[in-house]
């Protein structure tokens, strides 16, 4: 009687699994990628990385100080931070 029951409970934990999986993937209205009238917004120049000279700076210097181990931009080094 008990291994009746677990056989049970283990088919019906995996087709409730599996269904809940299929009916994930079937969702309708999920878009992958940027759609044709979503590629105006991202052709403005305020949208290009790297279009602002002082945002630029202040991003390096924050990431720069986070990761100082690194030995900055274009240059080698180890993990000790020296050159």
């Amino acid at each position: 009687m008990t291994s009746r029951f677990l056989r049970s409970t283990r088919r019906a934990l995996f087709g409730a699994s599996l269904a809940a999986l299929l009916g994930g993937c079937a969702q309708s209205g999920i878009t992958w990628g940027v759609e044709p009238w979503e590629r105006d917004l991202l052709a403005k120049p305020e949208m290009q990385p790297g279009n602002d000279a002082l945002q630029a700076a202040y991003d390096d210097h924050i990431y720069f100080s986070k990761e100082a181990a690194t030995g900055g931009r274009g240059f080698g080094g180890g993990g000790c931070g020296c050159n």
